[in-house]
């Protein structure tokens, strides 16, 4: 990824405008140099590069299999805008609406297929996500992304009422850095 690249997806650049900028604000200088190192200093191209974990967007309500708010809707957009030159090879939700309708927008800018897998099956989806070659997008949960950082040895706390952190994983180093907050 190129410089620019990197930087248009964790915080600013050409292409993030108006909302995006609102929902994301733009990260600290530091904190680029350190989500630049982590994704140049990642494993060679036939290796897992990087993870990149997202909790779902906000919920229109509380019920089990809620839909994306219209501040969800528009953070799924900006999410979009953010990773869309960022080399994400794949994309991975649960079965549900919020975490299917936080990584559509992305999904249709790359033209790829987001890969369903079962919210109670974290061990299984960290065992695809092992197979994995190069960058990929995990929208979960406050509960399964937990799950899965501790998989990789590292740990990730989620409130929740955090919808706006944005994780960068990398698993050769077991590094874990948020970019927004």
């Amino acid at each position: 990824m190129s410089g620019a690249a990197l930087h248009a997806a964790v915080g600013g650049g050409p292409g993030v405008r108006g909302a995006a900028i609102a929902r994301f604000p733009r990260v600290p200088r530091s904190a680029l140099g350190v989500a630049a190192a982590l994704l140049f200093a990642a494993a060679p191209a036939r290796a897992q590069e990087v993870l990149i974990l997202v909790r779902h967007a906000e919920k229109v309500d509380s019920s089990k299999d809620a839909a994306l708010s219209a501040a969800g809707e528009a953070r799924a957009k900006a999410l979009a805008v953010r990773l869309r030159d960022a080399g994400i090879g794949a994309i991975y939700t649960s079965e549900y609406q919020r975490t299917r309708g936080t990584g559509q927008p992305l999904a249709e800018a790359l033209k790829l297929e987001p890969r369903v897998h079962p919210a109670k099956d974290t061990a299984g989806l960290v065992a695809l996500l092992r197979r994995e070659r190069g960058r990929a997008l995990v929208v979960g949960h406050s509960n399964t992304l937990p799950e899965i950082a501790a998989a990789y040895g590292v740990t990730l706390a989620i409130g929740d009422d955090e919808y706006d952190g944005l994780y960068v994983l990398v698993p050769k180093l077991k590094s874990l850095v948020k970019l927004r907050q």
